[in-house]
């Protein structure tokens, strides 16, 4: 808007009236009467009521912003210390939770080298790896001071998990079933016709046993061969389930795909199998239904 002679007129005379308007209205009607501004206020209020509504409306507006900003930064102080204590809960939910994990596997190895007759040094493991040629091992909290050797059977409370391939002093580095390089001694349940297996990948076993004329299916369980009186080759482990029976005509062997009962990834708590079984447990380790 142009700064003209008539617009400060205009503005000066709104002034002016509202000025007026405001010393009437302080002084105010009698009761029940209308004075003859009354109609005037009325119309002054219908004039400027939206203007101040609006000043009105914009200063609550700016203030609440700048309390906004004020609220805004302690709440972020509120939810960074909220936020630490979610952390520090979710941290002990998950200890809490892999802790239980542990005592149920602990549980479950108790009653599967029970069964069996074994005598085991429990341990964790610490990590998990494919080295760069191909072969899948991992290592175990546990080495030479707790009675670990070379070549003792692994297991845990689901069945195998390998052999013992390297030692040290408080660790150790066990090469799994499902590595290429295991070649494991291995009988069907039950009758218990042998063969060996061979890692494939990481969830297949390549077995081939020796009898050609073999009646095989799908969901019989494999044990290891092992023989008794030996820590490194230990009898009766449960190693998988048939999964597929692979057609080999004119062959004498019969050759299955064998599904470890052992996820390899998912290893935590194992057992190292320190000293010799005094018989063969035969299929004691075996849980109902097949495993």
């Amino acid at each position: 808007m142009r700064d003209t002679r008539r617009t400060r007129l205009g503005l000066g005379l709104l002034l002016l009236a509202g000025f007026v308007l405001i010393t009437v209205d302080a002084q105010g009607d009698k009761p029940g009467e209308h004075g003859p501004l009354a109609q005037a206020r009325t119309a002054a209020a219908s004039l400027f009521g939206p203007v101040e509504r609006t000043a009105d409306s914009a200063t609550r507006d700016v203030g609440s912003v700048f309390d906004g900003w004020g609220h805004s930064s302690a709440d972020q102080t509120r939810i960074k210390a909220l936020q630490t204590q979610v952390d520090s809960l979710k941290g002990e939910v998950e200890t809490s939770a892999q802790d239980r994990s542990r005592a149920v596997q602990l549980d479950s190895l108790e009653k599967i080298t029970a069964l069996g007759g074994l005598n085991v040094v429990p341990a964790q493991l610490v990590a998990l790896a494919p080295s760069q040629d191909g072969s899948w091992t991992a290592t175990l909290d546990a080495g030479s001071r707790d009675g670990v050797a070379t070549d003792q059977t692994v297991l845990t409370g689901a069945g195998l998990v390998g052999r013992i391939a390297s030692v040290g002093p408080s660790t150790s580095t066990v090469l799994l079933a499902v590595d290429p390089d295991s070649v494991i001694g291995v009988r069907l349940s039950g009758s218990g016709p042998i063969g060996t297996a061979v890692g494939q990948d990481v969830d297949t076993l390549r077995v081939q046993f020796f009898d050609p004329q073999l009646k095989l299916a799908v969901g019989q369980p494999v044990l290891t061969l092992g023989t008794a009186d030996a820590s490194t080759s230990v009898p009766g482990v449960p190693v998988g389930v048939i999964s597929k029976v692979v057609d080999t005509p004119g062959q004498l062997t019969r050759t299955v795909l064998v599904t470890p009962y052992v996820d390899g990834a998912t290893v935590d708590t194992v057992g190292i199998v320190v000293q010799p079984v005094r018989t063969d447990p035969r299929d004691a380790m075996l849980q109902p239904g097949g495993h």
